[in-house]
């Protein structure tokens, strides 16, 4: 008898990397919506992700990193970068990197400076690293439990950030002290209503990927997911994100895509005209959503959409001026996370005015600006494995790990898609949910491959 109510306390013990990454969850949710430097939200996150990475390194299991290893290296290679643009170089070196003469004071003797023309920034860049290392370690650390309960906490992360959102649009004021948010905006748990909008439409995807996860859960689960992605769709109009329509129909399009062969096993006995009329259903009442929202006056992304003028949009404005600092710098790049006080360098007259511009507002081209070829050498490297594996697992045929990884790689297409007209990936947030996306992505290219995973 012992023997056995010991065996039930051991089946019961508590998983750790499961509560840690709860823990890391609520932690973002809480404080990880900002890209700035000084928002209160990075002293908060950064101290929770350095104490969950210390308890997961201390009492948490031994990582398996069976399948992950290219996600390794390329968190190593964009720690390694930051890192060693700090490196203080002697004078002849760096004042031989372009666009460094602006450093160098006439009659004193020239110091020691790193590659970066920013070091404070450089080492900010370098500190916000801490939080997708622990959220990787969390996840290597986890068996097949905490991947399989994961979309089911970032739903409910993503449904009560939107929930705040729509706080936030009934005229509910709502100012965190972790954020710099600008008060009037729908950006719920960010400061930036793109990078909200992004976040709700991931949530479009994942709420109909977690709908088929559990067979004898789909009766209410189905509903209910249909219902949440209608009110992620009107958040997202409600946000005023442009941007965030174009990630919306996208979501909409990755996700039938998504659950579309086992919605067609769902429905094998009934008719053939029953798949085809589903998604015409479907269409129709987002379409018809949609419609009452701005008919209404709600779906303020479809008024700007309409009523802006590309010329009066600052981000095309200055990208001759961010081109042609691209071009400066190269091959080195100016320093990561200086792209506002080396702006200011370069700013013309013409982009003058009270608010200051803080990021190229297209990563793409902030890479090449901060990191110079090293930094493309990542992002291409990052995005071909995301293209391989993508491929592998759009083509494998269809499990739990092999959902999850193709919800996975359409998750990181759409933080591709934001980043074309934004920064999302610079928030902890979106970080965290990238290595999520990634780990998912990498754990059903293994499965595909028949790599034994953990259970």
């Amino acid at each position: 008898m012992v023997h056995v109510r010991s065996a039930r306390r051991s089946s019961f013990r508590p998983d750790l990397p499961l509560a840690l990454a709860l823990v890391m969850i609520v932690l973002l949710w809480v404080a990880g919506g900002a890209s700035r430097a000084d928002a209160m939200g990075q002293v908060v996150v950064r101290a929770g992700a350095w104490a969950l990475l210390v308890v997961a390194s201390l009492a948490g299991p031994r990582p398996d990193l069976a399948g992950c290893r290219a996600i390794v290296w390329l968190l190593a290679a964009t720690i390694a970068l930051p890192f060693i643009q700090l490196i203080p170089l002697p004078p002849a070196w760096w004042q031989a990197l372009p666009g460094r003469a602006i450093l160098s004071t006439p009659g004193q003797a020239v110091p020691w400076r790193p590659w970066t023309m920013t070091p404070g920034a450089t080492r900010n860049a370098l500190a916000s690293l801490v939080v997708p290392v622990a959220m990787f370690v969390i996840l290597a650390q986890g068996k097949a439990r905490v991947h399989r309960w994961m979309p089911t906490m970032l739903l409910g992360m993503i449904g009560a950030a939107v929930l705040l959102g729509l706080l936030q649009f009934s005229g509910a004021g709502f100012n965190s002290p972790f954020l710099n948010d600008t008060p009037g905006l729908v950006s719920s748990i960010f400061a930036n209503r793109n990078h909200f909008a992004l976040f709700v439409a991931m949530g479009c995807l994942i709420a109909p990927a977690w709908a088929f996860m559990d067979r004898e859960a789909l009766r209410w689960r189905g509903p209910l997911a249909a219902g949440l992605v209608i009110v992620f769709v009107l958040t997202i109009l409600a946000t005023g994100s442009r941007a965030g329509i174009l990630l919306g129909g996208v979501a909409l399009a990755l996700a039938l895509l998504l659950v579309g062969r086992n919605l067609r096993r769902r429905l094998r006995g009934g008719p053939r005209w029953l798949l085809p009329a589903c998604v015409v259903a479907a269409i129709l009442v987002i379409g018809g959503f949609i419609a009452l929202s701005f008919a209404a006056d709600r779906a303020v992304g479809i008024s700007r959409l309409i009523t802006l003028e590309v010329g009066e949009d600052m981000r095309s404005r200055a990208r001759p001026t961010v081109l042609a600092m691209i071009a400066l710098y190269m091959p080195f790049g100016s320093g990561l996370g200086g792209f506002d006080p080396v702006f200011r360098i370069h700013e013309p007259f013409a982009l003058l005015k009270p608010t200051y511009f803080n990021q190229a507002h297209n990563d793409y081209l902030g890479i090449a600006l901060d990191a110079g070829i090293a930094g493309i050498l990542i992002l291409v490297a990052a995005i071909g494995w995301w293209a391989l594996a993508s491929i592998r697992v759009w083509r494998a045929k269809g499990d739990h790990d092999i959902l999850l990884g193709r919800l996975g790689s359409a998750m990181i297409l759409l933080v591709l898609i934001a980043s074309t007209a934004d920064y999302p990936a610079r928030t902890p947030t979106v970080m965290a949910l990238v290595v999520v996306a990634a780990m998912w992505l990498a754990r059903g290219k293994a499965h595909a491959n028949g790599v034994a995973l953990p259970s």
